[in-house]
């Protein structure tokens, strides 16, 4: 046991009991104040508890040897005198590299045999470990610190090729490795959670960050007033030293109360390799999706870092949304992990910093070499969903979020990688491991526990190894790529009448087993790709942009976008065009920060690796009528791809009409319907979406560019609604049912250009349509039937 006078009140609490011990993974207080430590290794043959009074700069100054139970593969120990706020990690040793007595830190070889063995053991004593259950990380394992030093990330590598001089394997990383931080338990209060049903959630992806780093979200009162919002007054500036951070993101609540969105979809917030993002040019990663602790809040996103500060921070947002009646789910990377794979393709080489360090084979799909495998991922590892301990770190993970930290739902990042199996096929039987089984125990406990807690679970059911939309488990949501696809090509002119109403209709192919249609999560855009406005500005990417736009690498080259001829009005246009779409479809809808007044990416479809105004909500674009002319707040300037709209000058149309449309839905319990309904109208207790030619009367053809819906709200208590949507290049007349006594159709939207002055949407008393109404080139408009 190593000690000092630092650490002179810690002492191990009743050790002959830890070998039997039950104590949950992490650090716990006990009732006896004692601190319960616990992780797993299946493979492990000796872990060494390390306390630092620092993150940084020192060696450990308390350590003891923790006992495992054989009955859960579990090491434990007790120690009492732990004060909160302490720094701990781990060491571990196995048969790649057994325990040799002549081992010490500062760059031992004792003991090592070599860097990986067939079962996949990756063992080496002088990479120091951080917990997996940790709450908080102390900071990444690269920062700016580490830099200014001269070292970097190759400290935590393995293999023999030299650093210094030295061959990686021996560098030992206590000094600067991160470490987990023994927390007292939280009692900051999350609010009490809305409990919406999951038909009624209008989605607003956003980026903790990218949601008020910009200054204008420091005078965003100011603007709203300037633009004549009306209830806006509820609404603060954000506070220049919160902006960027969960702080920050808490006063944006009664925005996107204002907006009309019941949740907010917040991009990875588990802590993530960001501490050296530049703020110059691209590098790093500013997505976030390469989780390394799947129980800490990013302590990059929170204002107060102090030890136990993020978590009271991000529990403090959530209340904040909570208080507005909006649920916050986050999008979650379980299927593979930020310690990536083999650094130059060498496989003796890792850069393993928690997970794999521990037992690789237990959390990490291995080839029969005892290689990383990373087919369906692309991101150097996947997760191995035949083992226990993978999934109970997820399950584990969920829970803490649901349960301590408020959260509301959850979407899964390349969710089809946790309905697979690997232990169940030979090793190198590809498509044996490509198979997706939708009866997997872990999506059903996945499902099970967003039933214990009312929570929404949705997966991004694809990866690179299948497509499989409306093939999870009933219970689960399903971003819906189908929905997204159909609908892009429909707008942009191409002839798909039936396959573009079969996805308005809520996809019934897909989702008619899956629980309803409230299951399909209709969206045209999210944060990979174009941006709203660059989806009808561009007919290909452009991540080769000059910083602060660029340049980023990847991007997908099948966009199924259209840069509207050129034409900025037209592009107005086909904006109004898609959120008629979205908010009118069956299903849930989400948007992306920003599309509610018309960001532009310059075109950058890929900007993981861009933190800058390229990806922050610039919120002056509210207040003009030339989004797109305004200075960006830093270097460069924005691609003028919305022009000039008919409005007066500190009035966006846009803006006006995303916000008329989601109170629009959110007024009328037709468009937020569970079930699917039949094609006859006025039949039964169900809103059915009828589809026919621009006649009313013929059916739709399929090939169409026409499409004539009528939504029967009135057997819901609601009303009914034509919607009448011309993708022809030339104007179309509609027919309107004949009006009755009792019964009158009114304007409600006119999606084209002569519109733009009104901001294209009517409400209360409005124009009378009787017996036709002929719809403008690209445009949609909405009728709906009221009384006289």
């Amino acid at each position: 046991m190593l000690t000092s006078d630092r650490f002179v009140t810690v002492a191990p609490a009743e050790p002959t009991a830890w070998a039997t011990a039950t104590d949950p993974l992490g650090t716990h207080f006990l009732a006896n104040g004692t601190v319960s430590f616990a992780i797993y290794s299946r493979n492990a043959t000796r872990v060494l508890l390390e306390l630092y009074a620092h993150p940084t700069g020192i060696d450990a100054e308390f350590s003891c040897w923790l006992q495992c139970n054989l009955r859960d593969d579990i090491w434990r120990a007790r120690l009492s005198g732990i004060p909160p706020g302490t720094y701990y990690a781990y060491r571990c040793w196995g048969r790649n590299w057994p325990y040799d007595p002549a081992w010490q830190r500062g760059n031992s070889r004792a003991g090592f045999r070599r860097d990986f063995n067939a079962n996949g053991d990756r063992f080496n004593p002088n990479k120091v470990l951080f917990d997996p259950y940790t709450r908080e990380l102390s900071h990444d394992p690269e920062t700016p610190e580490l830099l200014a030093a001269g070292e970097d990330g190759r400290i935590y590598q393995t293999g023999e090729g030299l650093y210094r001089g030295i061959p990686r394997r021996e560098i030992d990383t206590g000094r600067w490795a991160a470490k987990g931080i023994v927390l007292a338990p939280d009692t900051t209060s999350f609010g009490t959670k809305p409990h919406l049903p999951p038909e009624r959630a209008i989605v607003y992806e956003a980026h903790v960050r990218g949601l008020t780093k910009h200054p204008s979200a420091s005078r965003l009162s100011q603007i709203l007033a300037l633009s004549n919002i009306t209830g806006s007054e509820a609404i603060a500036d954000v506070p220049p030293d919160c902006r960027g951070t969960y702080a920050g993101a808490a006063y944006m609540a009664p925005y996107l109360k204002l907006l009309g969105f019941t949740a907010i979809e917040l991009l990875p917030v588990h802590e993530i390799p960001n501490d050296c993002n530049p703020s110059d040019r691209p590098g790093g990663n500013y997505w976030g999706y390469m989780t390394l602790a799947y129980f800490a809040p990013d302590r990059r996103y929170a204002r107060d870092r102090s030890p136990g500060g993020p978590t009271r921070e991000f529990k403090q947002m959530v209340k904040a949304f909570h208080d507005q009646g909006i649920e916050v789910y986050l999008d979650v990377v379980y299927n593979h992990s930020g310690e990536g794979g083999h650094p130059d393709g060498d496989p003796n080489t890792t850069g393993f910093v928690t997970l794999g360090g521990f037992d690789a084979s237990a959390y990490y799909q291995l080839t029969n070499a005892g290689t990383l495998v990373d087919g369906a991922t692309g991101c150097g590892n996947q997760l191995n969903f035949s083992s226990r301990a993978a999934c109970h770190l997820v399950l584990d993970s969920l829970r803490y979020w649901l349960a301590e930290m408020g959260i509301d739902g959850f979407r899964f990042d390349l969710a089809p990688v946790l309905g697979r199996a690997p232990t169940d096929c030979r090793g190198e039987d590809w498509d044996c491991q490509r198979r997706f089984f939708p009866l997997h125990d872990l999506l059903q406990d996945i499902r099970k526990l967003g039933e214990e807690f009312d929570a929404e679970v949705i997966a991004e059911a694809w990866d690179l190894w299948g497509y499989e939309v409306g093939h999870f488990p009933p219970g689960w949501g399903e971003w819906n790529g189908r929905y997204r696809d159909a609908v892009r090509r429909f707008l942009r002119g191409d002839g798909i009448a039936t396959q573009f109403a079969n996805m308005v209709n809520g996809d019934y192919d897909a989702f008619a087993d899956q629980g309803g249609p409230h299951r399909s999560l209709d969206f045209i855009v999210a944060h990979d790709g174009f941006t709203l406005l660059d989806l009808v500005s561009y007919n290909s990417k452009h991540n080769d942009a000059p910083w602060p736009f660029g340049p980023a690498d990847g991007g997908s080259d099948t966009n199924l976008s259209w840069d509207s001829g050129g034409d900025k009005s037209l592009r107005r246009q086909q904006l109004r065009n898609f959120w008629t779409v979205l908010f009118l479809s069956r299903g849930v809808p989400m948007c992306v920060m920003g599309d509610e007044f018309g960001r532009t990416q310059n075109g950058n479809n890929n900007p993981y690796n861009i933190d800058s105004v390229a990806t922050w909500n610039n919120y002056d674009a509210i207040a003009t009528h030339a989004p797109t002319a305004i200075p960006t707040g830093d270097c460069g300037t924005y691609h003028d791809n919305f022009g000039t709209a008919a409005t007066p000058p500190a009035c966006n149309p846009l803006f006006h009409f995303a916000r008329y449309l989601t109170h629009f839905r959110q007024l009328h319990p037709a468009l937020q319907q569970a079930i699917y309904a039949d094609f006859v109208l006025d039949a039964g207790e169900d809103v059915t979406y009828l589809f026919r030619a621009a006649d009313g009367r013929s059916p739709l053809q399929e090939h169409a560019r026409c499409v004539w819906l009528r939504i029967d709200g009135s057997e819901v208590g609601d009303r009914d609604f034509l919607v009448a949507i011309n993708m022809h290049f030339e104007p179309v007349v509609f027919h309107v049912p004949i009006e009755s006594e009792t019964q009158i159709w009114v304007r409600r939207i006119d999606t084209a250009a002569w519109a733009e002055p009104e901001c294209n949407y009517w409400q209360g008393a409005t124009a009378v349509i009787r017996g036709s109404y002929g719809v403008h080139p690209h445009a949609i408009a909405v009728l709906e039937e009221v009384a006289p």
